[in-house]
Parts: C-alpha cells; structure tokens; sequence
C-alpha cells in the first residue's frame, strides 16, 4: 500500500494466492506479469496510474477468481485476455476512462457473477454486448432448472449516456433484464441530447435510426441589397446529424451559422448573410450528415437593388418620380482625388427607412456608376477618382430620377503636391548657389597660380600692365575664365629668351579665329 513500484516484482512467492498493490506508480501490466505465481487467486490492483493492460498480461492465471482495477487510468482493455481466465468472477474496472465495449467483449467471461463498469465514459453500447455474454445466453434457455444458474450483478450507472437512436438497443435491453442478471442501480439516466438529459432510462421512447433529409421552405431567394438574410435548411435524422453551409465549394465560418434541435428528430440550420450584396449572389448548399449517410439542399440566392428586379443603368429614370422628395446635397470635403458629399431629404415620409442612390461618373461620360445607399446614412465618400478631372455627382431618393438642384459639379485638384514644388524649387536654389559659389573660387585659384611667376621672372613688366590705358581696362573686363591662365603666360610672364614686340590686349591677329565667348553657366 502507498509504496513507490513502478512494476511488479520479479520475486513474488510461487505459492502467494493473493496480492494488493494499491496507491502506487504502477502504469502498466506487461505481458507475463504474473506468470510465477500460477496459484494466483485474488488480484487487487486499485488505485494505481495503470493505463496499458497487455493482451497476455494475465496469462498463467488460471486460478485468479477476483481482478480489480478501480480508480485507473485504462481508456481500453484487451477483452481476449480473459481467455487465460477461465474461473474468474468478479471483474471490477468502476472509475476508469472506458468509452467503448466492443460486442464481444464478454464473451471469454462465462462464470462472472459480478461486473462493475460504473464511473466510466460509457456513452453507446449495443445489446448484442450482453446477448453474446454466456451468461445471458444461458438465462434464456428453457431447459433445465432456472435455479441452476448463479445470478451476476451489473453495474453500469454513472456513465454520460446518449440516448439516442444508437442507443435504442441497450435501453431495451435494460428494461426487460431480469434475473439471473441483476442491476446494481437500475436507475440509469440520459446525459444526452440536451432534451433528453435527466431522464430516466424507463421514461424514453428511442426510434430508429435513419438518414438524414434535409429540405428548405424556399430554394429561389430574390433579396433587395443591403439587408440582412437568413437561409434556413431543415432537417430530419436520428442520430442528430452535423450540419455544415457551402457556398462556391467552400466552408463558410462556423460563427454564422446556428443549428438547434426544434423536435426529436429534426434540426433547423440557419446561415446569416449580413447587409447582402451583390456579390452575395450565387448558390448556397446546406448538408446533414451521420453515420448512416449524409444529403444536401442548395439555396438560390439573387441580390438586387432594394426597389427594383434589375439594376439601373445610367442616368436612366428608374421610376416616375414622386413629388415632395428633394434632395439636398454639398460637398462636405474635397480633395485630390475624391470628395465626401452630404445629402438631407427635405421631405421624406419616413427618413428611418429612406433609401438613396448615388450616381457618380466623369462629366461627359454616358454611363455613371449606381451606388445604393441604405437607411440612416446621410455621408459617403467617393475616392480613386483622376486628378484634374471633372466629375458630375447625383443624389437621388429610392426610385426617383435625379432632379435640378440634385446634382453636383466638381474638378478634382492637380496631383502635383505642395511638397514636390517644394522639391523642385530646393533643386533648383542648390543648382544656383553651386554657380555663384565656384565662380570665385575658381579666379581665385588661377590668379594665385601666376602671380609668384610673375614677381620672380617679370618684376619690370608689372608696373607697366598697371599703367596700361584704358583699352587694356576694357580688355580685361572682355577676359573671361578661360583666357585668365593665358593672358598671365603671354602678356604677364612671358619667358626671358622671348623679346619680340607684345601685341596690345584690345587686338588681335585677323586671321585668327577667336574663341567663342563663355559665361559661368557652361561650366556646369
């Protein structure tokens, strides 16, 4: 009791008949578990962490009377390995996670007397379980004495029973048991369909099971846009069947739909569209499916304009217009590229319920594009529109045609932006700045290249271009940057060996071509 095995030990006594190991990490019964102690009769494995059962885990037991393995963690068990077994009578495997009893699964148990399977997850079991227990086959023979047989005790209680059409079967089953079988609490109770939950075993009356059918009230829909729509699909099945909505051959969100039980055997799934549109259009397809099969119902649904079987076109009246509904409309906000309009309807009887349609095109084109407007919005922005383009907008109430005084004319603004001119001029002010800024330093450099030749090699013929006249004045002021390096190496510092006459600044040789003037700009 309470002490740390994590398996069974190797060095039990041939001749023990009975073991308890209880409240321990026990997780498994591996093959050949007991195969040392034959004259096992009594085996109490309760309370442990056991959650695999090997199929020859009780093999070499052919004395064991009593298994119990209460309060583990078996989700399955081997039933074969009952086999090895014959002789036992109490199988105990109440507060474990059973789900399934597989229809043999007490067929190798023919002298039971006790089966406790209560506290499980039980929630479907066939009758042929029990009609292909021995001990019930035995109890239904009419030869031989009845006082013969032994009764067995049965506990099944406390398990989330589904009562359903799969479990039709069984519940007949326990209301005609009788002895030799004996329940131990004959009171089951229903822990499903929600309709059924609580009720007693003996208090329902399960039908068969059938597949599902499913139907719509209306298969053709034809929906003004802009309103809310609701397709329904029911359907009748037993077992309640899952139910899912398609549209284009895609599942739509879970989110909206709903589907609730409205009787025994029949559901109601509802697919919620809001505001529809009309890309909304098309066919909607509600399927049921459950284990018997599965049908489907497809829902024809056409969105129009809320007054109207077609669309309108153009500025086309849609209706003769009905007097006392005017409209009146201002541009809100303008800028480049849309404007966002506001509209009040002077005299609309119900102004809660009045639809309005917007036309918008350019000025000149034929056609405009239609939009509808529901109840309660007075706004709308109209965006993507071209730049420097003039537009026409028209705000009409329900089925009216555009009146005078409804219709706006606007010219969408430049898509030339204030900060690309601030771009612009900013290049262009860097391109100026560069011009005046080099011209200085480049005279700046020249001059200083030739001055100290000058000083060194011609210290008479400075003074003399300092008293030039004033020719030599406007020559220097015709000089430009290219002749700067020139005039200093022909006329300033000329080399010493060269003494042959200097021609005057102002003149030139005739039959020399003079270079084209240049200003600062062709620097650049």
């Amino acid at each position: 009791m309470s002490a740390l095995l994590r398996q069974i030990p190797a060095d039990i006594p041939q001749d023990i008949r009975k073991i308890r190991i209880e409240n321990s990490h026990l997780t498994e019964l591996p093959r050949g578990s007991f195969e040392n102690v034959s004259a096992l009769e009594y085996l109490w494995l309760n309370f442990n962490n056991i959650t695999v059962m090997h199929i020859k885990s009780l093999e070499y037991l052919p004395a064991l009377k009593e298994l119990r393995l209460q309060g583990n963690k078996l989700s399955s068990v081997p039933w074969t390995a009952f086999q090895d077994t014959p002789t036992l009578k109490i199988l105990d495997l109440k507060h474990n996670r059973l789900d399934v009893l597989p229809e043999h699964a007490l067929r190798y148990l023919p002298n039971l007397t006790y089966l406790d399977l209560s506290s499980n997850q039980l929630t479907i079991i066939s009758r042929d379980v029990f009609y292909n227990w021995p001990v019930y086959q035995r109890s239904q023979r009419t030869e031989g004495p009845l006082e013969a047989i032994s009764n067995a005790v049965l506990a099944l209680h406390d398990n989330p029973w589904i009562c359903d059409c799969r479990l039709r079967g069984f519940v007949q089953f326990i209301k005609s048991v009788g002895p030799p079988i004996i329940l131990m609490n004959s009171y089951l109770t229903c822990s499903g369909p929600k309709f059924r939950a609580g009720k007693f075993f003996h208090e329902v009356e399960l039908n068969s099971c059938t597949k599902p059918v499913t139907s719509a009230l209306d298969t053709n829909l034809t929906v003004p846009a802009g309103l809310n729509i609701t397709l329904t699909c029911f359907v009748q099945a037993s077992p309640s069947p899952a139910v899912w909505w398609t549209y284009a051959l895609k599942l739509l969100r879970a989110f909206n739909v709903s589907t609730e039980p409205i009787s025994e055997d029949t559901v109601r799934s509802e697919l919620l569209i809001p505001a529809a549109r009309p890309a909304d259009a098309g066919n909607y397809t509600c399927t049921a499916a459950n284990f018997l099969g599965n049908t489907s119902v497809a829902i024809s649904l056409r969105v129009v304009a809320p007054w109207a079987s077609t669309t309108p076109r153009g500025w086309a009246p849609m209706a003769p217009a009905e007097p006392g509904a005017h409209v009146e409309v201002r541009i809100a906000k303008q800028t480049v590229y849309g404007i966002t309009l506001e509209w009040f309807a002077a005299a609309a009887a119900e102004p809660g319920e009045t639809w309005y349609t917007l036309l918008v095109g350019r000025y000149d084109a034929a056609q405009k594009d239609t939009i509808y407007i529901g109840p309660g919005v007075n706004t709308y922005s109209v965006t993507d529109l071209l730049p420097a383009t003039k537009y026409e907008v028209c705000v009409a109430v329900r089925n009216q045609a555009p009146r005078k005084g409804q219709c706006v004319v606007f010219v969408t603004g430049s898509d030339v932006s204030q900060m690309e001119q601030r771009e612009k001029l900013i290049h262009i002010v860097v391109i100026v700045c560069a011009m005046v800024l080099a011209v200085p330093a480049g005279m700046y450099a020249c001059t200083a290249e030739a001055l100290p030749g000058c000083l060194a090699r011609c210290p008479s013929v400075c003074p003399r271009r300092r008293r030039g006249g004033p020719a030599q004045a406007a020559g220097s002021k015709e000089s430009t940057l290219d002749s700067l390096p020139a005039g200093s190496e022909d006329g300033l510092c000329r080399p010493d060996g060269d003494r042959g006459p200097r021609r005057p600044p102002g003149r030139e040789e005739p039959d020399k071509a003079r270079p084209p003037h240049r200003n600062s700009a062709d620097l650049y």
